[in-house]
C-alpha cells in the first residue's frame, strides 16, 4: 500500500477564486498593504497557470474556528462561486484543517491556502532530484497534519491478525505511518544530497574562492542581477519562484580577484516552516557565503515588510544580518524610479556602507556594486608591495587569481605591484617567494 504524495492536484487553466482575509483587530508585527497582499496571492496562482476569475479582501473583524468566514460571506461567496463555475479558492493566509475541510463541504470546491499554494508552485518548479525531493519532503509535512479533511474513508477502523495495520488501527492511522515512512526514506536520499554538496564545499575550498550569495524576496530581480554580473542565461521573469535550484557561477572582481556567485531561492512573506527545513541543505549555500548580498526590490509598496521577512528567515537559517563585513543590500530597480527619487536614494546609499543602488536591467550601479563587494572581501586582508621579476609570469598570474590588485607599476626587469591577500593565501604566497613577509 502506497501513501497518495500528490499535491492539491491543481491543473492549468482551473477557474480561480483569490480570497485575502484582512483581519482588523488582529495584532500585527508587521504592517502589510492588504491590496498588495492580494495582489502577490494573486501572482501566486497565476504563477501555476490558473485562471484568476475575480480576488477580493475579505475585511474580518475575527477568524471563526470552524469557518473563517461569517455565514452570511459564506453564502454570498458560494452564489459567486455556483455562477462563476469556480474549480478552486485560492485563500491567502492560513487555513486550519477543519476550516478546509468545512469549506470544501459548502462551497463543493477544492480549496487551497498559502502555504498549499507554495507547495504547488515549488513541485512545478523543482527540476533536479534534489529539489524534486525537498518539495515531496515539505509536502507530506504538510499533508500529514491534514489527514482529517472530507476523506470519509480515513474513519473506518480495520482489524488485523499480522503487525501490519494492528487491532484497530484507523485508515487515518495507517495513512499516517506510511506518511512517516515515506518522509524518513526522503531524509535519507536527501542526506546523501548534502554529502555532496559538503564535498563540493570542501573542493571550493582548496581553491580558495570567497563565495557571494544573492538572497532576497522573490521577484526581487535576484536571477536579473545573476545574469548581468555572469553573463549568464539563468531563468529571470517578472515571475514568482522563477528560481528554486541554486546556480554558481565565479566572476572577476576590479582588481582581479574571482569570487564566486551563488544565485538562490526567493523567499515570500510567510514562508511556510516545511520548506525552510526541507530546503535547508540547499539554503546551507548562504551558510557558507562569505558575503551575503540582501537584493530589494526598492520600487515595492512594501518594500519595507520584505526585507523583514528575509531578515527572518536569514536568522532562522542562524544567518547573522547584524555584522556589517558580512552583509550587503542591494537596492534594486532604480530604473522605474523619478530623477528625484533616484537622486535621494543614490544620496542615501553613498553615506552608509551597507547599501548601494543599482539597476540589475539597465546596469546601473553595478560597477559600484562590485567594488563594494571588493571593499567588504577585502575589508580584513593584509595589503603588501611587492616586486615581481618582469619575467616570473606564473607568480604574476597567481597574485591577480588569489588577491586584489590595488596598484601596478611595470619598469623594465621588474614589476611593482600593491595588493591585498586573505591570511591563507598570504601563506601560500610566502612558499611561493620562498621568503618572510
Amino acid at each position: 500500500m502506497e501513501v497518495n504524495s500528490e499535491r492539491e492536484n491543481l491543473r492549468s487553466g482551473e477557474a480561480a477564486l483569490v480570497l485575502h482575509p484582512y483581519i482588523k483587530r488582529s495584532i500585527q508585527t508587521k504592517i502589510r498593504d492588504p491590496q498588495s497582499c492580494l495582489e502577490e496571492a494573486v501572482s501566486l496562482t497565476a504563477a501555476i497557470s490558473l485562471d484568476v476569475i475575480h480576488s477580493e479582501i475579505i475585511t474580518l473583524n475575527r477568524a471563526r474556528p470552524g469557518t473563517l468566514f461569517g455565514t452570511g460571506k459564506i453564502d454570498e461567496l458560494g452564489d459567486f462561486i455556483k455562477n462563476s463555475h469556480i474549480d478552486v479558492v485560492i485563500i491567502d493566509g492560513p487555513v486550519t484543517p477543519v476550516q478546509q475541510r468545512n469549506l470544501e463541504r459548502h462551497w463543493k470546491v477544492k480549496i487551497v491556502d498559502r502555504t498549499g499554494l507554495i507547495l504547488e508552485i515549488f513541485g512545478e518548479r523543482a527540476q533536479t532530484k534534489e529539489g524534486a525531493l525537498q518539495v515531496e519532503l515539505a509536502h507530506l509535512s504538510y499533508q500529514r497534519t491534514r489527514l482529517v479533511r472530507s476523506w470519509t474513508h480515513l474513519e473506518r477502523q480495520r482489524g488485523s491478525l499480522s503487525f501490519i495495520g494492528g487491532p484497530g488501527e484507523s485508515q487515518l492511522e495507517i495513512d499516517r505511518r506510511l506518511i512517516d515512512e515515506r518522509i524518513t526514506k526522503i531524509k535519507r536520499q536527501l542526506s546523501s544530497v548534502v554529502q555532496t554538496r559538503e564535498l563540493h564545499r570542501a573542493k571550493r575550498k582548496k581553491i580558495p574562492y570567497p563565495i557571494v550569495a544573492l538572497v532576497g524576496y522573490t521577484n526581487a530581480g535576484k536571477s536579473t542581477l545573476f545574469n548581468r554580473m555572469t553573463q549568464s542565461d539563468v531563468f529571470a521573469e517578472d515571475l514568482l519562484f522563477a528560481t528554486l535550484d541554486p546556480t554558481m557561477r565565479k566572476i572577476t572582481l576590479p582588481g582581479g580577484q574571482p569570487v564566486i556567485l551563488s544565485d538562490t531561492v526567493g523567499f515570500i512573506s510567510d514562508l511556510p516552516t516545511e520548506l525552510v527545513a526541507a530546503f535547508r541543505a540547499t539554503l546551507e549555500e548562504v551558510l557558507e557565503a562569505d558575503l551575503i548580498v540582501h537584493v530589494r526590490d526598492i520600487t515595492h509598496i512594501d518594500t519595507g515588510a520584505q526585507r523583514q521577512d528575509v531578515l527572518d528567515v536569514l536568522k532562522r537559517l542562524g544567518v547573522d544580518t547584524d555584522d556589517e563585513g558580512t552583509y550587503l543590500e542591494v537596492l534594486n530597480k532604480i530604473d522605474v524610479l523619478e530623477p528625484e527619487e533616484k537622486e535621494k536614494l543614490y544620496n542615501s546609499t553613498e553615506r552608509g556602507e551597507g547599501q548601494v543602488a543599482i539597476s540589475a536591467i539597465t546596469g546601473e550601479g553595478t560597477e559600484t556594486f562590485l567594488r563594494r563587494i571588493e571593499d567588504l572581501l577585502t575589508a580584513r586582508q593584509k595589503v603588501l608591495e611587492l616586486e615581481i621579476p618582469a619575467e616570473d609570469g606564473a607568480t604574476l598570474s597567481w597574485i591577480y587569481r588569489n588577491g586584489t590588485v590595488l596598484e601596478r607599476t611595470d619598469q623594465e626587469d621588474i614589476v611593482h605591484i600593491e595588493a591585498k591577500f586573505s591570511p591563507e593565501n598570504l601563506g601560500r604566497l610566502e612558499k611561493i617567494l620562498n621568503k618572510d613577509l
